[in-house]
């Protein structure tokens, strides 16, 4: 594939935040109402949660928002050109801020933050707890995206129109779903390719609006094996069988007809399910040993990252899964949604 049009190619949008990640305990978990693996948005019970555990004796700061570590990892795999991907989302005129550009410049892609003053940039505590990460989500600036000021300006959809691949975690249904359904109506009507996270639980279950109604765009679903499940509970589906679920979510309403929607559920050290055609095939991940893993914060952002750098040199779907299965295992060997310099992917 000529790599001249290369630039651009790959659009996330998202929440920027800056993750504050550091090893905790059960009682920390208690004390602050957390599971030992999922994903919140905070509330006003978790303020002294971030004053606390910046206070932790090995507290690590990495740029983080699931949608932008995503598209980090895909330009990370693909190398060259830079810039391959494109990201958008909302940072405050802050130091934080200032760290984010810093990272996604050093992580070659090219990031056009709308940047406000009215909230600080967005952060993410993760609670890692052996192999489990609690993710408390405060928004902040994130969520202070607009449409009208920032995807609707020229130069800027001018960059979405560049695109092939879209991709957007489903937590940005809660900030700006009218931007969303823009970006996934373009897609569709171009005959492009438009990607969509159920990113978690919360989001199946409280943001089920916005999700359906952006649903009849999507030429992809990601998820894992519990917001499947969620999903499927709060959609009636009736079933906890996930590859029965799989096969209901591709057969979900389709605005494009030209696409079969393609599901692609991971299940942590199980195996990955996907649709592929009518079936849904079964592939494993890599064997990696317990003692291997520092922590699995990332992960699944890194999958997807993973299955979007082959998706854009239009790789085959075997090839896109089997890029993610080792972006994620290269991620849960390193703390927060880090990288080395090189990919080692053949």
């Amino acid at each position: 594939m000529p790599m001249t049009n290369f630039q651009n190619a790959l659009f996330g949008m998202g929440n920027p935040l800056l993750d504050i990640s550091a090893v905790v305990d059960k009682d920390f978990l208690d004390k602050y109402g957390l599971k030992p693996n999922d994903q919140i948005l905070a509330e006003e019970k978790h303020k002294a949660l971030f004053d606390e555990i910046v206070k932790k004796s090995k507290v690590e700061y990495h740029a983080g928002g699931s949608t932008q570590n995503s598209v980090k990892i895909a330009q990370w795999m693909v190398q060259e050109p830079h810039k391959v991907a494109t990201f958008f989302g909302c940072i405050g005129t802050d130091h934080f801020g200032e760290i984010l550009k810093q990272k996604a410049a050093e992580a070659h892609v090219d990031a056009h933050y709308y940047e406000q003053s009215q909230e600080p940039t967005g952060t993410c505590a993760a609670c890692i707890t052996g192999d489990n990460r609690s993710l408390v989500a405060n928004l902040a600036a994130a969520n202070c995206y607009n449409k009208e000021k920032h995807l609707d300006v020229d130069r800027n959809w001018s960059l979405v129109e560049k695109a092939r691949v879209y991709y957007i975690a489903g937590f940005f249904l809660t900030v700006s779903p009218e931007s969303i359904l823009r970006v996934a109506k373009h897609a569709s009507d171009n005959n492009k390719i438009f990607g969509l996270n159920l990113s978690a639980p919360f989001i199946s279950q409280f943001f089920k609006e916005p999700l359906m109604k952006v649903m009849p765009y999507v030429d992809i679903v990601f998820g894992n094996e519990t917001e499947a499940a969620t999903f499927a509970k709060e959609q009636g589906f009736e079933t906890e069988d996930i590859a029965e679920i799989a096969r209901r979510v591709q057969s979900l309403p389709k605005v494009n007809k030209n696409r079969q929607r393609i599901v692609v559920f991971t299940q942590g050290r199980e195996d990955t399910v996907a649709t592929v055609g009518d079936k849904v095939k079964i592939f494993p991940v890599l064997d990696i040993d317990q003692n291997d893993i520092v922590d699995t914060n990332g992960a699944g952002d890194a999958f997807v990252g993973g299955f979007l750098s082959e998706l854009v040199q239009e790789k085959p779907l075997e090839e896109c899964i089997r890029a993610g299965h080792y972006a994620a295992n290269v991620i849960i060997r390193r703390v927060g949604c880090t990288f080395p310099e090189k990919p080692d992917f053949h």
